[in-house]
């Protein structure tokens, strides 16, 4: 995100495509654990820059977070790109997938039925629309056709603002579809996480789209790895990302990605 690594306009769709379309890659940690036990750990790889395919290989902001975790926590671990739906319904069950990391919010509905890590990335949503374009916050978009992917915080947000029945709000498997929405015509604007939406904007310069940040309608929101109710590995893991937060790692890999200082006062205030 731009914050991320150079990736071309073509290549950022087809890749984003591939993933939604399900194809499935590991990316496994080196080191040996603790106890023996090792972490499989579910993503949905369609949300450059926290997560995305490069050829057959996961790569991101989320990837490289969670694999300073583990080396400290000292745990063996996998990373399997499945798709949204698939990683939510499988760390759900806890058997295949025990955790999963996708830049996925923490809200008190999902509390209901997930286990969260402490918050481990702040961020908001944000509304992409093409320059020249007559909205300029989310309360514009009412009347208007906006693509959001299913079951996120931007459905959730937009559902409020718009009516969850309501056949302008157009909900599709992955950001990828509702991006290309926007581009093909079919929709006024996207609402999704400010990361992807940077990313898509810095490397789509033809495409003339601009960014707009709410913040009285779309306040700040916090990243938490998703675990099965009752799970044992946020106890092990907890204090791994505390220490990964505080020992500089997480600023090197933010930076890295985003090219600034991330607020990690904010971040461990968070709840």
């Amino acid at each position: 995100m731009g914050i991320r690594k150079k990736w071309a306009m073509s290549g950022m769709v087809a890749l984003l495509v591939l993933a939604m379309a399900g194809c499935s890659s590991g990316n496994e940690a080196k080191g040996g654990s603790a106890d023996g036990k090792s972490l499989k750990i579910a993503t949905d790889a369609s949300y450059a820059p926290m997560e995305y395919m490069d050829t057959d290989t996961i790569k991101g902001f989320d990837i490289d977070f969670i694999k300073a975790v583990m080396e400290e926590a000292g745990i063996d671990y996998t990373v399997t790109n499945t798709g949204w739906d698939t990683m939510l319904t499988s760390v759900k069950q806890g058997t295949e997938y025990q955790a999963g990391v996708s830049s996925v919010s923490i809200t008190d509905e999902r509390k209901e039925t997930y286990d969260y890590s402490i918050p481990y990335f702040e961020s908001t949503n944000m509304i992409m629309v093409k320059e020249g374009s007559d909205i300029k916050s989310a309360l514009d978009l009412k009347g208007k056709k906006v693509a959001v992917q299913a079951a996120t915080t931007a459905d959730e947000l937009m559902s409020g603002i718009m009516g969850v029945d309501n056949g302008n709000l157009k909900r599709f498997d992955s950001n990828a579809v509702a991006l290309m929405e926007l581009n093909g015509g079919g929709a006024d604007a996207v609402v999704a996480d400010i990361a992807i939406v940077n990313e898509y904007i810095k490397n789509n310069p033809k495409e003339k789209l601009t960014g707009i940040i709410d913040k009285e309608n779309f306040g700040s929101e916090y990243y938490g790895i998703l675990y099965p109710k009752g799970s044992e590995w946020k106890a092990k893991l907890d204090p791994a990302i505390k220490k990964v937060i505080e020992n500089g790692k997480y600023a090197e890999i933010y930076k890295e990605w985003f090219g600034e200082e991330p607020d990690t006062a904010a971040l461990m205030n968070a709840k």
